[in-house]
């Protein structure tokens, strides 16, 4: 894409929400963002995803589909030849008498329409920066695919983080209870403390199954993402870091003016802006005349053994001019219509350039704000952890009653949900940031 013809568009010179991270230089890559995680079941599967997922084969045939259109557009730049061939048999009757006749015929027809005012090379134009859109909708798919990946991985991982806390937590539970029902029957409590730690057992071993269907239908989802079928990836999953990626520290943010260059779906839309404006240029040609050059040469014989001689040849040249006088105002409505669209395709380029510095702000605002969440709750679960472990020993030794116990596990078991779910924030913010950066793709892979 021309440097010089891309649309414009208010590009601030730096994040307002980028301190802390430095600034990248303009050659970072940021194709494969994900290996930065060092989890090599997350770089498995969106290696396979990208290459076997039906999303990106049929990004892949549009791009055959639009250069095949743009081929059968150049082609009308030249002239184009016709051939014919014929015999005719005929019979007659005169006075009684029939006679036979055959003729035998051969020609070419060539035509060619001078594109003097530039119509037909605007139209090839405008097929050219489809191409250019094909592609750039190719990688756009690409970066989007990986990044839902990624995200999808994260929140399985999260999910089965859950599910062990949630195990260890019922393990815990049912301690409880053991030593409530040793209590309950040396008579030191009653049985409402035992119907209140089986009750709190029971809540915590039917948060399982849910977890484990939710973990099930995320399994599902990173299937179909890699196109392949439920199940087919779980021996891949089940296999390797079961935790939560952890994102790189080391990441390094760009200018806005750079991520603008870097994101397919700018440069896509770009693409369709200059598809527009060529389109407009064809259009307006419309309204000037039209040249074009016609000939022909032909051979006809009543005998076939004749057909070549120079006597049975003919041929001829010719030329016409073809001007608009009246259409009713056709071609001023085209014009004034396709004008708009070109309007409206340079609008659509500046409303994704805002949605990019938006979500570029955005993620890197997550990324800071789940930081500091991750750092405040690793705090309180480990003095929440602390706390219940000393309650537990105190309720052993039989100092306080049920309900301290019950709540310390409360407040441990939710501050180790926040905290997963944190750090799975965290994570997903950095996959988002990757993105809106406009890594994901690369023209070399």
């Amino acid at each position: 894409m021309n440097p010089a013809i891309t649309p414009t568009a208010n590009i601030p010179k730096d994040w307002k929400s980028a301190a802390g991270f430095p600034v990248a230089s303009p050659g970072q890559d940021l194709s494969r963002w994900w290996k930065r995680f060092n989890d090599p079941t997350l770089n498995s599967l969106i290696s396979s995803a990208l290459a076997q997922s039906p999303d990106m084969e049929a990004a892949a045939s549009r791009i055959r589909e639009s250069r095949a259109n743009r081929a059968a557009t150049a082609a009308s730049l030249f002239p184009s030849v016709n051939g014919s061939a014929g015999t005719n048999y005929g019979m007659a009757e005169n006075f009684g008498l029939r006679s036979s006749s055959n003729s035998f015929s051969l020609g070419l027809d060539a035509a060619w329409e001078l594109d003097f005012f530039g119509k037909r090379r605007n139209s090839v134009e405008a097929a050219s920066a489809q191409v250019g859109a094909s592609e750039e909708n190719y990688h756009s798919v690409e970066a989007s695919l990986a990044s839902e990946i990624a995200i999808a991985y994260t929140n399985l991982r999260s999910i089965e983080s859950r599910l062990a806390v949630t195990r260890r937590t019922l393990t815990s539970r049912e301690n409880t209870y053991q030593i409530s029902k040793w209590r309950l029957d040396a008579g030191q409590i009653d049985n409402l403390e035992a119907s209140q730690a089986l009750s709190s057992l029971e809540q915590a071993r039917a948060l399982i199954p849910s977890l484990e269907q939710s973990a099930s239908e995320a399994r599902n989802l990173l299937a179909r993402l890699a196109g392949q079928n439920p199940g087919t990836l779980n021996d891949r999953l089940n296999s390797g870091k079961q935790t939560v990626p952890n994102p790189s520290s080391s990441l390094a943010v760009g200018i806005p003016a750079d991520t603008i260059r870097q994101r397919p779906d700018l440069r896509l839309a770009a693409y369709q802006w200059l598809a527009q404006v060529a389109t407009t240029k064809a259009t307006k040609a419309e309204r000037f005349p039209s040249f074009s050059i016609s000939g022909s040469l032909g051979l006809s014989t009543l005998t076939g053994s004749k057909i070549f001689n120079p006597e049975s040849r003919s041929s001829g040249l010719g030329g016409s001019i073809t001007s608009p006088i009246f259409d009713a105002g056709r071609i001023q409505a085209n014009i004034a219509a396709q004008t708009e669209t070109e309007k409206q395709a340079l609008l659509n380029y500046r409303s994704i350039v805002l949605t990019a510095l938006s979500e570029v702000e955005d993620a890197l605002t997550a990324c800071k704000r789940s930081a500091e969440r991750i750092t405040i709750l690793e705090r309180a679960t480990v003095a929440a952890r602390e706390a219940d472990t000393l309650a537990r020993q105190k309720y052993e030794a039989g100092v306080i009653d049920l309900s301290t116990i019950l709540e310390s596990e409360r407040t441990l078991l939710g501050l180790e949900d926040s905290l997963i779910s944190a750090r799975a924030d965290r994570t997903i913010s950095y996959i988002q940031l990757y993105k809106a950066l406009g890594g994901g793709w690369s023209s070399h892979s």
